[in-house]
């Protein structure tokens, strides 16, 4: 059984991928079903009886015409349907009994149904059952209501409504394949979206975790060089903050790091994501590379922000403070202020250096950190503004909403819009 039915697959992949092949098998079994009923006699005193008649040549030339015609029914379906009605008609008014050329019409019939649209299907449908039963009834000896005319009537009919049926039910087949197809195609675009917005968000935080610790690194590193032979103390000293600096963004990056690990892999760090919590020792780390900074944190006492907005928060500060150092040029200040404001954050980097902190980011790192603040404050559905401050400085102000919410699909986002040096 088995062999069978893997045989039967075969042959029916086989017709499906030569559909002249099949339609040409078609066309010679309804020649010969139509050879064969040309000679029973349906009208015999026993009923049908076979070899009571012989069909003339002319019944044999238009079979063998129709039966040729329904080669070509895929191709044009609504020529073969008017050929081979057209030879019916024909032996319906000339021969007398006529010969069933009447089954290729019915298989031209169905063809058209199955493969035009339901309008078309009940116009041609009726027009057709109206031509060959007027023929059948008004040419034909036997009374109007013989079962040979209604058998006509019926057949023609039946033909039409499965074929109708077919086409209904393959694109209802159809429609449920697409479907499947959009829902995985969605679900694939939205895995590689959700993989790219991690890569991103990683990549900031790489960002500024290397950026804000190397830049303390640099800083500390050239004091401890220059003051290395007058004052070893203060050289020891900052070698010290060099080592915490250095630790510090091990550890971090180490946490980061940990986010890419697989299943199986060791166990990734707990420590939690850094926050406005521990803003004292980066802001104190900042002022011993020789920063001052001055905070003013309005926003104690209060519930404690969501992870991702506090997240967001600190690393700005980290990132503004990280630009001043670098960029703002000597005697610079900052200013640091932290403010909950109704259901928003507030959080605010000043400084007054002569220095352009945009530009010199720009030049020397792309406009990576901005622009990862930017992307990092609109994806909480936030707003930033960067730019110079009027009289020198340079200013750095994020509003972000107290319960964070992903930025809408295809809406540009506010922070994208505001400031001017990205």
């Amino acid at each position: 059984m088995t062999t069978l039915g893997t045989g039967v697959l075969r042959v029916r992949h086989w017709l499906r991928a030569h559909p002249l092949a099949l339609d040409g098998a078609l066309a010679l079994g309804v020649l010969v079903a139509m050879v064969f009923a040309s000679f029973v006699d349906p009208g015999g005193h026993d009923g049908p009886t076979f070899g009571a008649r012989t069909p003339a040549a002319s019944s044999l030339l238009l079979m063998l015409l129709s039966a040729l015609a329904l080669i070509r029914r895929r191709r044009e379906p609504m020529a073969v349907l008017a050929a081979t009605g057209a030879l019916t008609v024909v032996e319906l008014v000339t021969a007398d009994p006529p010969a069933p050329v009447v089954m290729s019409s019915v298989i031209a019939l169905y063809t058209v149904a199955a493969r035009t649209d339901r309008p078309t299907t009940w116009r041609v449908g009726l027009l057709t059952m109206a031509a060959l039963t007027a023929a059948a009834m008004l040419f034909g000896s036997p009374p109007w209501y013989s079962q040979e005319n209604l058998g006509v009537f019926a057949w023609t009919g039946m033909a039409g409504a499965a074929g109708d049926a077919v086409r209904s039910r393959r694109a209802f087949v159809d429609a449920i394949r697409e479907r499947a197809e959009r829902a995985e195609r969605t679900r694939e675009e939205e895995a590689r979206r959700r993989v790219a917005e991690e890569r991103l968000r990683i990549a900031r935080d790489l960002h500024d975790v290397v950026a804000h610790h190397i830049a303390l690194v640099n800083v500390q590193a050239g004091v401890a060089a220059h003051v290395m032979d007058k004052r070893p103390d203060q050289a020891k000293q900052a070698l010290a903050h060099v080592r915490e600096a250095s630790r510090s963004a091990l550890n971090e990056l180490r946490a980061t790091v940990g986010l890419l690990r697989q299943s199986g892999d060791p166990e990734a760090p707990t420590e939690p994501a850094p926050g406005l919590a521990v803003l004292g020792q980066l802001v104190e780390s900042v002022r011993q590379a020789g920063l001052p900074v001055e905070v003013a944190c309005a926003a104690e006492g209060e519930p404690p922000l969501p992870s991702a907005v506090d997240l967001a928060a600190y690393r700005v500060i980290q990132e503004a403070l990280t630009n001043v150092r670098k960029h703002a040029g000597p005697g610079a200040k900052a200013e640091v202020s932290v403010v909950r404001v109704g259901t928003t954050a507030e959080v605010m980097v000043l400084d007054n250096g002569r220095g352009n902190a945009a530009g010199a980011d720009s030049s020397s790192g792309g406009g990576h950190g901005l622009l990862g603040m930017r992307e990092r404050v609109t994806a909480l559905g936030g707003t930033l503004t960067a730019g110079p401050r009027y009289g020198g400085g340079f200013r750095v102000h994020a509003i972000l909403p107290v319960e964070a919410r992903a930025q809408e699909p295809g809406r540009p986002g506010t922070a994208g819009r505001t400031g001017e040096n990205a």
